[in-house]
């Protein structure tokens, strides 16, 4: 199967400063494939602030305008363009006789390990230099030594599949030693080996922080105990409605909900994972802090979705995974305080990006430290989960024991995670 053409791709930068850069993309069509560059455009930082999307089931073409969801982010349009054509399919005359999506090999993964002072902002510090360099973390052990060292372990991939370059290790052990200054006692990078595997890829938690993290959707009860920003009552009002009288062979799902910076990416995938191809989809500019679609959908058959049981089961689905797609709880793990966060894995495999660079980012802006930290799987009866597993220091600003403390806490890192 050949590699897509390189004018799949165009960005084209907005006319005047600020404005969005204009993402087109025109390649065959695959379930799923919205989904994918959803997942890529978010992985970079960006926000997608409308967008259009229609295909005959063979070819699609997809604008999105997106912007740089922070001022002093570091785009590289370049390496975006190179990622997005790597999940558009491929244009060669094979594909349309064999549309079975080819399993993509695994990237090596290597174990990026370093020691040095500890000081508050140090996690996030070196997460961006990772982010930067298109690294992206599988697994992490981080590890507060009583001589106020860390010993970090990073297992990572590359994006850019040239991690096994010695050129490639050199940068990124340059770029991580320009961070951490004359704090950095060592830093080493090589190929993981048994280390990996022998690394805790899932966890287990009491029944009750099981409850409280892996619960269906965001309850009222957990609303008010956690005493959370206003914007959070938004989430409890949005609208889903399906219509299959305006098109004989799509049926019409309308949403309306608070607008957060993974949106459409957890709308597609949710549509993904149910096996459901969107033929036309617009998102409209987010007014008022709400955002409107409208998605005309078939089943993988090619028919409508004409069950109102499934139906019913869709709008309930798309509720949850788009208003509620990530949990963040405070807990006591013996006599230390932890922070949880979660987030719903693909039925690929795939976690959500970019989650542990904006936990840390909400903890350095609060002052808090990390006494140590990991990233682990959980299954549940239905699905898996990714975990992020932050133990937070006691000598901070925040009495972490003081029940308004943990909200204020909570709340930074959730709209952290939302983009607000």
């Amino acid at each position: 199967m050949g590699m897509p053409n390189d004018d799949a791709v165009l960005i084209q930068k907005g006319k005047k400063p600020g404005e969005p850069y204009v993402i087109t993309i025109n390649c065959p069509d695959q379930t799923g494939l919205g989904c994918d560059i959803c997942r890529t455009i978010l992985d970079f930082g960006l926000y997608i602030t409308k967008g259009d999307i229609s295909t005959d089931g063979k070819w699609c073409y997809i604008l999105l305008w997106v912007v740089p969801h922070s001022s002093s982010l570091i785009v590289r349009w370049t390496s975006l363009k190179n990622r997005l054509l790597s999940v558009c399919p491929s244009c060669s005359v094979s594909f349309f006789f064999n549309q079975q999506p080819t399993s993509p090999s695994s990237s090596p993964v290597y174990l990026l390990k370093f020691c040095c002072l500890d000081r508050k902002g140090l996690l996030h510090d070196v997460t961006q230099v990772l982010c930067e360099l298109e690294l992206s973390i599988q697994r992490v052990k981080v590890m507060t030594t009583p001589d106020g060292r860390v010993l970090d372990l990073f297992f990572i991939t590359d994006n850019m599949e040239l991690l096994h370059t010695k050129q490639r290790q050199d940068d990124t052990c340059e770029q991580l030693y320009a961070v951490l200054g004359e704090s950095c006692v060592s830093c080493e990078l090589k190929l993981a080996g048994p280390e990996y595997e022998s690394h805790p890829a899932s966890s287990s938690f009491p029944p009750i922080i099981a409850e409280e993290i892996f619960r269906c959707e965001l309850s009222d009860t957990e609303v008010r105990s956690q005493a959370l920003s206003p914007v959070m009552a938004k989430l409890k009002k949005a609208n889903v409605t399906i219509d299959n009288s305006l098109s004989p062979s799509h049926t019409l799902v309308q949403i309306h909900c608070v607008d957060q910076k993974g949106l459409l990416y957890d709308i597609t995938r949710t549509l993904k994972d149910s096996n459901i191809q969107v033929s036309y989809g617009r998102s409209s500019p987010a007014t008022k802090g709400y955002r409107d679609l409208d998605l005309f959908i078939q089943q993988k058959d090619g028919k409508k979705i004409v069950d109102l049981e499934k139906q019913s089961s869709l709008c309930s689905r798309l509720k949850v995974e788009m208003l509620h797609p990530l949990r963040v709880v405070i807990a006591d793990r013996g006599p230390d305080t932890e922070l949880l966060v979660a987030n719903p894995v693909e039925l690929s495999g795939k976690g959500r990006p970019r989650v542990f660079y904006d936990v840390t980012l909400a903890l350095k802006t609060l002052g808090i430290c990390i006494f140590s930290a990991e990233i682990a799987r959980h299954s549940t009866s239905d699905r898996e989960w990714e975990v992020y597993r932050f133990l937070l220091d006691e000598n901070c600003q925040f009495p972490l024991s003081n029940m308004v403390a943990r909200n204020l806490i909570v709340d930074r890192v959730r709209r952290t995670l939302m983009g607000w």
